[in-house]
C-alpha cells in the first residue's frame, strides 16, 4: 500500500498536468506510464550492466552506444527545453521502435502512442517528480499504478477495481505455478496476476530457468496470456510484462466472453479477478458459455469461460462476489453444480468485505478448483478469513501482522501433505472440510455461513423444583438470623 506522502506526490503530478491543460485522466495515466517506463528501462539497463560486469560477459543492450543519451539518468538533469525536445523528438520515437520490429504486444500497443506534454515547463516538472518516486520497488510500482487508475471516474462504471497485491500473491502461492505451465488472465487489467505469477516462477525455479533453455524461452514468450478491452490497461500490462522479463507475453485486445475468443483447453493455470458489474448482450456472448450457464451475469459467465479455457488437469484460483456462492437462480446453481459434479472444487476462501476498499465494499471469496471433466470433488475446504493484514476501512492501514494469509497457505498445502490436519477440525474453527454430499443436499450452497458453527459454552441450570427448595432454605436462614438479632437487643 502507498503512503499518504506518496499519494500526495502523485496527486501533485496529476494536478500539475491538469493545470497545463491535460484534463482527460486517461491521457494523464498514459503519459505518466510512458515516463515510468522510460525511467524503468534505464534501471533495467543498469542492472544488466552490473550483472554482465560480475559475470565477465556482454549481453544485448537496450540502449546502443549511439543512444546512451536517451537514458533517463543521462537527460533528467538537463535544462527544461532540452528535456522536452529530447523526449518529444528522440526518446519517444526510440521506445516506440524498441523491439526492432518484433511483433510483441508492447510494440503493438506503443505503435499509436503519442507524446502529449504541451511544453518544456510541465515536462521538466513531471520528470523531476517521477524521478523522486520509488519505482525500483516492483510491488510499490504496482500500487502506484493502482492508485492512478483508481482516480479514473470511469473505473467504477466499467466494473474494474484493483486487486491488492498481497491477495494476488496469496492466490499465486495456492496455485504454485511451475516453469512448464501456461498461465492466462482473461481480464488482465494492469497485468498484476501475470506479473506476480512470473515473479513466483522465477523466485522458485531459478536453476531451471538458468539451465533449461526450453523453460527460459517459454517464460519469455509463450507462458503468459492476458486479455482486456481497455487500451490503456493493455499498454500498462504490456509494459509490465517487458519490465519483468516476459518480453513477448501475449497481451491482446479481446472481449473474453464474446464469440471472438475461441481459446479452448489451452492453459494449465488461470488466475483472475474478472469484472463483477453489469450484464452483457446475450447474443454477443459465446454460445459455448451460455450452454453451460444460461445467463447475462459476467461473474457466472467467466467461471464457465475458465473451465473452457483450462486444459484437463488445469488449475484455477479466481475471485468471485459472494452472490456466486449462494445465489438461488438457475444460473447460479448450475455453475456451482458444474464445478462440484463435473470438476474438482478444492477450496472456498471467504474474504472480509473491506479487502477491496476504498474502491469497493463488496464481499468476495476465492475459489480454487481443478478442471477434470470427470468429477473428483470429495470434500470442499472452507476458510473464514478474518484479516488480510490491513485495516478494513477506507484507509487500509498495514497492521504489521500479515493477517490470516500465512495460515491460509499453510493449511491449504496441508490438504495434500497432511490431510488429517484439516479433517479433524471442528466447524467452529476458521477452516474445516465439508463433504460433497452435504453441499449437494444444501442445493450446492457454498456460503461459509451455511456450514460454520458458532462456538458457545453450554450452560446448565437446576430444575425449578431444586431452585425453589434452595430458596426456602435461604428464607428460613434469613428468618432465623433476624430472630437472633432481635434477641440480642431485647
Amino acid at each position: 500500500m502507498i503512503t499518504g506522502e506518496l499519494k500526495n506526490k502523485i496527486d501533485k503530478i496529476w494536478d500539475d498536468m491538469y493545470s497545463y491543460g491535460i484534463a482527460n485522466p486517461l491521457t494523464v495515466i498514459e503519459q505518466l506510464t510512458y515516463l515510468f517506463f522510460i525511467r524503468s528501462l534505464d534501471e533495467v539497463e543498469t542492472a544488466n550492466e552490473r550483472q554482465d560486469s560480475l559475470l565477465g560477459i556482454t549481453t544485448d543492450r537496450i540502449f546502443p552506444e549511439n543512444k546512451q543519451h536517451l537514458r533517463w539518468s543521462k537527460f533528467k538533469g538537463r535544462k527544461a527545453e532540452e528535456i522536452f525536445q529530447l523526449l518529444r523528438d528522440e526518446v519517444f520515437p526510440f521506445i516506440k521502435k524498441l523491439q526492432n520490429g518484433k511483433k510483441s504486444s508492447y510494440a503493438r500497443y506503443m505503435r499509436d502512442a503519442n507524446f502529449l506534454l504541451p511544453n518544456a515547463l510541465i515536462t521538466e516538472k513531471v520528470v523531476t517528480a517521477i524521478d523522486d518516486l520509488p519505482l525500483q520497488d516492483r510491488d510499490l510500482k504496482g500500487d502506484i499504478y493502482e492508485y492512478m487508475i483508481s482516480k479514473l471516474q470511469t473505473a467504477g462504471r466499467i466494473g474494474q477495481f484493483r486487486t491488492p497485491r498481497h491477495i494476488i500473491k496469496m492466490m499465486v502461492r495456492l496455485i504454485d505455478p511451475k516453469p512448464e505451465d501456461t498461465i492466462a488472465d482473461p481480464a488482465c487489467g494492469t497485468g498484476g496476476f501475470l506479473v506476480l505469477a512470473g515473479q513466483y516462477v522465477k523466485d522458485n525455479n531459478k536453476d531451471e530457468l538458468l539451465t533449461n533453455r526450453k523453460f527460459a524461452q517459454h517464460f519469455a514468450s509463450t507462458m503468459f496470456t492476458g486479455y482486456d478491452t481497455d487500451q490503456t490497461m493493455l499498454r500498462i500490462s504490456a509494459m509490465n510484462m517487458i519490465l519483468h522479463g516476459m518480453d513477448n507475453a501475449r497481451i491482446e485486445y479481446n472481449d473474453s466472453l464474446s464469440k471472438n475468443n475461441t481459446d479452448t483447453e489451452k492453459y494449465s493455470v488461470i488466475l483472475a479477478n474478472p469484472p463483477f458489474k453489469g450484464s452483457l448482450d446475450h447474443d454477443a456472448v459465446s454460445p459455448t458459455l451460455t450452454t453451460v450457464v444460461n445467463t447475462k451475469k459476467t461473474e457466472l459467465l467467466f467461471l464457465a469461460l475458465f473451465l473452457r479455457m483450462l486444459e484437463p488437469g488445469g488449475r484455477c484460483a479466481c475471485i468471485v462476489p459472494d452472490g456466486v456462492l449462494f445465489g438461488n437462480s438457475k444460473a447460479h446453481i448450475a455453475i456451482r453444480k458444474e464445478l462440484i459434479e463435473n470438476h474438482k472444487l478444492i477450496a472456498v476462501i471467504s474474504m472480509p468485505s473491506g479487502v477491496f476498499k476504498p474502491y469497493a465494499g463488496v464481499s468476495t471469496a476465492v475459489l480454487v478448483f481443478t478442471k477434470t471433466g470427470t468429477g473428483g470433488t470429495d470434500n470442499v475446504w472452507f476458510y473464514d478469513m478474518k484479516s488480510d493484514g490491513f485495516s478494513l476501512d477506507d484507509k487500509r492501514i498495514d497492521l504489521g501482522t500479515g493477517g490470516d494469509i500465512e495460515d491460509i497457505v499453510a493449511r491449504y498445502k496441508s490438504l495434500t501433505t497432511n490431510p488429517e490436519m484439516e479433517a479433524t477440525r471442528a466447524r467452529t474453527e476458521q477452516s474445516f472440510l465439508v463433504p460433497k454430499q452435504e453441499i449437494v443436499d444444501n442445493g450446492y450452497d457454498l456460503s461459509i455461513n451455511r456450514y460454520k458453527q458458532n462456538g458457545y459454552v453450554e450452560e446448565y441450570y437446576d430444575h425449578p423444583s431444586v431452585s425453589i427448595e434452595r430458596f426456602k432454605e435461604l428464607e428460613e436462614e434469613i428468618i432465623a438470623g433476624i430472630a437472633e438479632l432481635e434477641a440480642m437487643f431485647e
